[in-house]
């Protein structure tokens, strides 16, 4: 409580802010995995993966520079290494929504929301490699068996019959590496501007990138088709409100927390796929999605005790 401001009411309490910021947390995390089901969708209509990444950064650019016009003050938009910093995370985030899309086209919606929240695992190895997190006896096991899980959720024991094929298995992991870096972006952007600042650079260094990659024909194309409202609703979920959402709620959400929140994004997503997209997965498969989900959040709490 900040001195000289009145007795909390009710409504204003520690618990009840701390309680509505953790709401906040989960509703990104549902959208964001309710995002990756529309974008299964759109990629089964034979929408080309980075034309659907497009959208859903491009229309959530619109919402964070609305933010950032409410909220301008403390920018930092003048400072260079907020830009260094932010396009690194656009940089990453633009791979983060272009990956996990290729591998929802190429195997599920299931597969490929677990294999992204793989992401801590490669912000451990990155920090461990940089020297900026003490490798531990804990954490080494917790990436063990977080490789075990991705072995048996892929199935590539399985010699020439996979369950999983080896581009869907590495777009998933790629943008779980991409999340990494936006992680490691926004983290070396904040002390220099304000969050929304720092979104609105990423998210227009995504929109430009994914723009000159993706198909010029179909990106046309989805201002005329019936299909347009599915991506609005991706780009406001996925991109629009989650990310103001998920940021907004950080602020009074106890970081061991909000880690364990987070599972609330691939569970939605997974039986996003199976009950509306009729995927299936095998005991094994499930075991082993299981696995990684219950030990990422277990290193993540572990992470943020320390």
């Amino acid at each position: 409580m900040v001195e000289g401001s009145p007795p909390p009411t009710r409504l204003s309490s520690p618990s009840r802010t701390a309680g509505l910021s953790t709401a906040f947390v989960a509703l990104a995390a549902l959208c964001w995995g309710i995002s990756g089901g529309i974008g299964g969708i759109l990629t089964d209509q034979n929408w080309d993966p980075i034309v659907v990444s497009f959208y859903r950064g491009a229309i959530g650019l619109l919402f964070v520079l609305v933010w950032l016009a409410v909220r301008p003050r403390g920018s930092g938009l003048a400072n260079p290494r907020l830009w260094v910093w932010s396009a690194i995370a656009g940089v990453g985030v633009a791979g983060n929504f272009a990956f996990y899309f290729i591998s929802i086209a190429e195997g599920s919606v299931a597969v490929a929301a677990t294999l992204m929240y793989c992401a801590p695992v490669f912000v451990y190895l990155v920090s461990f490699a940089l020297k900026l997190e003490r490798p531990t006896l804990i954490k080494w096991a917790a990436i063990a068996m977080v490789m075990m899980g991705i072995v048996l959720l892929t199935g590539v024991y399985k010699v020439g019959a996979g369950e999983v094929t080896l581009i869907a298995a590495g777009a998933g992991l790629l943008s779980g590496l991409s999340y990494a870096i936006f992680i490691f972006g926004f983290k070396y952007a904040a002390p220099h501007g304000s969050p929304q600042a720092i979104l609105v650079i990423a998210f227009t260094v995504l929109a430009i990138l994914l723009f000159l990659l993706g198909d010029a024909e179909q990106t046309a194309a989805v201002l005329q088709t019936p299909s347009w409202p599915l991506f609005v609703v991706l780009g406001v979920l996925g991109a629009g409100l989650s990310f103001i959402f998920y940021i907004v709620g950080l602020n009074h959400t106890a970081p061991a927390v909000a880690s364990i929140v987070a599972m609330v994004e691939p569970v939605t997503a997974s039986l996003f796929g199976v009950v509306l997209l009729n995927e299936t997965l095998g005991a094994l498969q499930v075991f082993g999605m299981v696995l990684i989900l219950l030990t990422v959040t277990a290193l993540s709490v572990h992470s943020r005790a320390d």
